[in-house]
């Protein structure tokens, strides 16, 4: 069935006082979205930070008087209502229309992230089925197509792997059908380490072949490669754990690092690596090398 849309220019401060009219009047949801792809890294714990300009966007049912309620939310919010937009939508198949939006992408020379109700592009290619989930880590954020390339740029036969942060378990999985024998995976979300087993099984591997860890749980045995997408934070304050892990002659892979943070975080592994240029994208950089 077809919906009526509120669509409200709002700052922060605003943002309680409008969604909680919105529902009161009789939305059926109320959604936040960035008005300007202004982006924000590394909130502070426990906060749900919003945009500078934030847009709320509300659903009512479509039999819903579009007069009545504007003069009903005005009267809530105590005066003039801020720039607004209201519109007629059409209803659609909106799992079908999400599905849409995720197709196979290829990493490098023999990879592709294959959502599970596509095809293989290319059937004999190194094809990974991987589907959006809880955990970050589907293929489409610059950082993790930083390390899916430098993955499938490396001969990772008879190599351990450790995949720091391992989110949905994508490193690790690709890692795995890209020829090397055995990965570990470690996070502190439990959520993201069952999304892991999930992937991994989805994939035909072995759970022998990747456990994954709470960080207290990990092995602290050094791998013969290491990828973190994390954040630049945790990679400055952790790199002496995470060195550690890094067997010697071994190599690293780090992302999760906007351009503007590359020079700290490679300051943090310098004494210990021979790094590699830094490889960007989007934005975003990936630090890699050999430890010494």
């Amino acid at each position: 069935m077809p919906w009526l849309q509120v669509r409200l220019a709002i700052t922060p401060e605003q943002a309680e006082t409008y969604e909680d009219a919105l529902l009161e009047v009789g939305a059926v949801s109320v959604t936040f979205m960035d008005a300007e792809d202004q982006p924000i890294f590394e909130p502070d714990l426990g906060t749900t930070p919003l945009w500078s300009n934030t847009h709320l966007l509300a659903l009512f049912e479509a039999d819903t008087d579009e007069t009545a309620l504007l003069a009903h939310l005005q009267l809530l919010c105590g005066g003039a209502l801020p720039e607004h937009h209201v519109e007629r939508i059409e209803d659609q198949d909106w799992e079908r229309s999400w599905m849409d939006g995720f197709q196979p992408m290829r990493f490098g020379q023999r990879l592709w992230i294959v959502p599970s109700w596509h095809a293989a592009p290319q059937p004999d290619a190194v094809n990974l089925l991987l589907d959006p989930g809880l955990a970050f880590g589907t293929g489409t954020h610059p950082t993790t197509a930083l390390c899916l390339e430098w993955l499938d740029g490396q001969n990772l036969d008879n190599c351990s792997v450790l995949d720091f942060g391992c989110g949905s378990g994508i490193l690790a999985i690709a890692a795995l059908l890209l020829g090397a024998p055995q990965a570990a995976g470690t996070d502190i979300d439990p959520q993201a380490l069952e999304a892991s087993r999930d992937n991994a099984s989805r994939n035909g591997i072995d759970p022998a072949r990747f456990p994954v860890y709470l960080p207290a749980d990990l092995p602290q045995q050094p791998a013969d490669v290491v990828v973190a997408n994390i954040l630049a934070g945790p990679l400055v304050s952790l790199a002496p754990q995470i060195t550690a892990l890094v067997k010697g002659g071994g190599r690293l892979a780090l992302s999760g690092i906007l351009a503007e943070q590359a020079e700290e975080v490679r300051a943090a592994y310098a004494s210990a690596f021979d790094l590699d240029p830094t490889a960007v994208k989007d934005g975003w950089v990936r630090i890699s090398g050999v430890k010494r």
